[in-house]
Formats: C-alpha cells, structure tokens, sequence
C-alpha cells in the first residue's frame, strides 16, 4: 500500500529577472513554474516538493528574493510545501538573507522535518567556492543522533552532491566523503536518498539504500564524443512514490527542444578540480 508519493526537482538555475549572465536569456524560471503546473494539472497529488539544490546560478540576495516567490507560488498551486537544500552554485549567506529572510550567516543550512509519517532530512553538501561536495561534521554528528529515532514511514535525505558512482563522470560529482555519509545511514531507517549535480538521471544504491540524481529543470545533461559532456534544452521531474518496501521513481519529461546549450570536456574539467 502507497503511503505517500512526494516531487523531486533539483538544479534550477534561477536568477531574478535582468540578471546578466550566461543562463539569462532561458527563462528558467519560467520552466520551474511550468513544473508546478504539469504535476498540478497531472492530479499527481503530492504530499511535498523537495529541490536538490543550485536553486540559483551564483545568486544573490535579490535573486534569492525572487526565487522564494516561484517557490511559494508552486507551493500555493500544489497546496504542498516545497523544502529546498543548497548546491555548489548557491551561496549560503545571500540564500538565508533573501529565500529565509533571515540575518545572512554562512552557516550550513540543514534540517529535518516529518510529512505524514514521512520523515524528510534536508543536509548542506555545498562547500563555498567549490564544485565537489561534502557534509561536514556537525552534519553528520546531528544526522546520526536524529537516525536513532525511527520515522514512522521512513526517511528521506536530500541533499544536492549524490553518492552514486556515475560512469563517465569526474571524481567531483560525486560526494567526497560519501563513505562517511553511508556509514551513518547504512542500518538505519532511510528508504532513500535524492540528488542534484548531474544534470541527469540516475538510479542505483548506495549502502543497499535506493540513491537517485535527477535531471534538472534547467536542463539536461548527456554524454557527447571525445570524452565531453553536452548539456541541452531539456526539463524534467521525479514522483518518489513510498512504500511498506521501500520507493520507486518515475521521471517525468517535460516537451523540450533538446537543443544544445553548451558542453565541456570531462577530462578538463577533471584537472581543473583536483
């Protein structure tokens, strides 16, 4: 028997509108809110939404501002709440001034929070100035206390860096200390754990936890000749559907003109993080 099914979105990009910078003339956020729409006009009825991070493209307060008004618009039409964690591409001290409307801090934004038996983990894999991701120790000392108490329906961890070992990627899109983080899960009540980065679809497990990096709603990423990594016009969501057994994902694909934004090279950009 469905206990509950809940949306997952993640690597959004937005910014305000009249921001300059590579991704301004996309109308992202447009593409989030026609998000919202499909899966309201689609009855798939969630309980919560949850965006695994790059919520914006190297944002600041104002477009932190902005974005919280597209979040509480999909979360007004869905009449759910949406729950967001942060990427590489986000900065904590603008996202907490402008989304939180809170006094700036960097500290790492983490939380935990119960839907209908559901309990949901939100953790901070972004580190600043970095690509690659990590939860440091607070994290991983306050998750690992908040694990001994069993969830009704389980536990969800979201967080935007996956641990899945993604063929063909660099060492970089991945959580760098993964282990850590599958040693304080494995044995414990978590059904899964939802990601970002990536720009694409993947799911596997992890520590025989079921582990998904979802494709973005700004767009999607595929693999191209000569080692390079394309990322194209593509739109996309995930239902997670919870079990008595555990999840299963069904990703969903918005019409898209799979045209071709940009593409690097993976060994560069393998060299240019170590």
């Amino acid at each position: 028997m469905e206990k509950l099914k809940f949306i997952h979105l993640t690597d959004t990009h937005m910014n305000a509108p009249h921001t300059d910078n590579m991704f301004s003339k996309l109308n992202l956020a447009e593409k989030v809110k026609s998000v919202f729409a499909h899966i309201h006009d689609s009855k798939v009825s969630p309980a919560f939404v949850v965006i695994t991070g790059d919520l914006s493209h190297e944002g600041n307060v104002q477009d932190y501002a902005y974005i919280r008004t597209i979040v509480d618009e999909g979360s007004a039409l869905l009449n759910v709440p949406v729950y967001v964690v942060l990427g590489n591409h986000d900065h904590r001290a603008p996202f907490r001034e402008g989304f939180l409307q809170e006094e700036a801090s960097e500290q790492p934004y983490f939380y935990s929070h119960t839907i209908q038996g559901v309990r949901l983990i939100g953790l901070n894999s972004q580190i600043k100035g970095h690509h690659h991701g990590e939860i440091d120790t607070e994290q991983l000392a306050w998750l690992e206390e908040t694990l001994r108490t069993p969830a009704e329906n389980g536990t969800i961890v979201a967080l935007h860096h996956p641990l899945l070992n993604i063929n063909g990627m660099p060492a970089d899109h991945l959580l760098a200390n993964r282990e850590q983080l599958g040693a304080v899960l494995e044995g414990t009540d978590v059904i899964g754990v939802v990601a970002g980065h990536v720009h694409t679809n993947n799911v596997g497990t992890y520590k025989g936890i079921c582990n998904v990096a979802a494709t973005g709603t700004a767009f999607g990423g595929e693999a191209a000749e000569d080692n390079q990594f394309k990322m194209v016009d593509f739109c996309g969501y995930n239902i997670v559907s919870v079990f008595e057994e555990g999840i299963t994902v069904q990703s969903i694909a918005l019409p898209g003109m799979q045209e071709e934004f940009f593409r690097f090279s993976l060994e560069a950009a393998a060299a240019h993080n170590e």
